[in-house]
C-alpha cells in the first residue's frame, strides 16, 4: 500500500495520521467540487461544471463499497449513456488501484493509464494524499472534480435530470433532515465501523468500535421492524450508503475484520431488507462478490497476511423477502 507525496508514490508504512491512539482515522476526500445543471458553484469548491452528456467519467473499483455507492446511483438514475465509467482491478498492490486488465480491471480508455496514481497526478502532478476511488473526472477540464462519494451520489440523484428520464429523487426535501440524521450515524458506526474495527491495532480500539457497530445494527433491526426503509416507507439515499456495508458484511466483515458477533443473515428484519434491496431491477447487476472477497483477502495482508480468500459462504440474495407487507 502507499500515497503520494508531492506527486512522489511512497510507501505509507511511516504515514502516522492512519492509525491514532491505535484507532483507525479515514483522511478527508481532497477533490470537493460539485457538478451542477448550470455550472454554479456547490456546497464546495470552486463552480465552472455544468452537467453535461458525454462531459464526465467514473473511476470505481466494484469492491469498494464508497465506489459501489456511485455505480449504483449511475444505474437507478439510467446515467449510463450520460457518465462513463472505468473499473479498477480487485487488487490494491504496492502501487495502489490499477487498470490491470488480468485482475478484473476493463482498462483505461479514457487517459489510457495503468494506475489510479496517475489519474490523480494528471489533475495535480503534485498532489499529497491517498488514491481513492470512486472518481469524477471532467475530460473537458482534464481535472478531478470529486472523490467524496457521499457528495457524487447527491449529483447523480439530481444534477443531470436533464438527460435522464429517471427521476426517483433518493434525497427529497421533506425527508433530508432524517436522512441526514442517520446518515451521520450510519457513517460513524457501521460503514466506517466496519473499518475502523478491522484495522484497529489496540483491544480498547477494536471493542469499541465492534460494541458501537453492533448497537446501531440492533437499533436498525428495530426500527426496520416497524418501517420498510431507513426514513420511513421511502427509499432513499440512506438505504443505498447502508446498503453497500450490509452486501459485503457476511462475506468479508465478519470474518476478515473480526465485526462476529451476529451475521447480518442473524437479523430477521436487516437480511430481509437486505434482499428486498438487491433485488431493486438493475442493483444485482452491481454486485460482484467474487470481486469483494479477492479485494479484501488478497490486498490487506496486514489483516489477512496469507491473501487466501476464503470459498464461503454461501449467500443467496435473490429468495424472497418479506417488506412488501409495508404499506407505502
Amino acid at each position: 500500500m502507499g500515497l503520494l507525496v508531492d506527486g512522489v508514490w511512497q510507501d505509507d508504512s511511516q504515514d502516522k495520521n492512519r492509525i491514532q491512539g491505535g484507532r483507525f482515522v479515514r483522511p478527508q476526500a481532497r477533490y470537493r467540487n460539485f457538478v451542477t445543471p448550470d455550472g454554479s458553484p456547490g456546497p464546495s469548491g470552486e463552480g465552472g461544471f455544468a452537467a453535461e452528456a458525454g462531459r464526465y467519467h467514473l473511476y470505481v473499483s466494484p469492491a469498494c463499497p464508497w465506489a459501489h455507492r456511485a455505480i449504483i446511483f449511475r444505474r437507478l438514475k439510467e446515467l449510463e449513456g450520460v457518465v462513463s465509467m472505468s473499473t479498477v482491478s480487485w487488487l490494491m498492490g504496492e502501487f495502489g488501484w490499477t487498470f490491470d486488465r488480468s485482475l478484473g480491471s476493463g482498462g483505461d480508455e479514457i487517459n489510457g493509464k495503468s494506475k489510479m496514481s496517475e489519474i490523480y497526478l494528471l489533475a495535480n502532478p503534485h498532489y499529497t494524499g491517498r488514491v481513492s476511488v470512486p472518481v469524477l473526472w471532467d475530460k473537458k477540464r482534464r481535472i478531478i472534480v470529486n472523490n467524496e462519494s457521499s457528495e457524487i451520489i447527491r449529483m447523480f440523484n439530481s444534477a443531470f435530470d436533464a438527460f435522464t428520464n429517471e427521476r426517483t429523487d433518493y434525497y427529497p426535501a421533506e425527508l433530508r433532515g432524517e436522512i441526514d440524521r442517520i446518515n451521520e450515524v450510519v457513517y460513524a458506526t457501521v460503514n466506517n465501523g466496519v473499518y475502523r474495527t478491522g484495522f484497529a491495532v489496540t483491544q480498547d480500539a477494536y471493542e469499541e468500535s465492534f460494541r458501537a457497530l453492533f448497537k446501531t445494527l440492533d437499533d436498525l433491526e428495530q426500527s426496520l421492524s416497524r418501517q420498510r426503509y431507513l426514513a420511513g416507507n421511502r427509499l432513499t439515499e440512506a438505504d443505498w450508503r447502508l446498503f453497500t456495508t450490509l452486501i459485503r458484511f457476511d462475506a468479508v466483515y465478519v470474518g476478515h475484520f473480526k465485526c462476529n458477533l451476529r451475521r447480518i443473515a442473524d437479523y430477521p428484519n436487516l437480511s430481509n431488507y437486505l434482499r428486498d434491496l438487491y433485488q431493486v431491477p438493475g442493483v444485482t447487476e452491481t454486485v460482484s462478490l467474487d470481486h469483494i472477497k479477492r479485494h479484501y483477502y488478497s490486498s490487506q495482508r496486514k489483516v489477512n497476511p496469507t491473501g487466501i480468500v476464503p470459498l464461503g459462504p454461501e449467500l443467496d440474495f435473490t429468495s424472497p423477502h418479506n417488506r412488501a407487507r409495508f404499506a407505502n
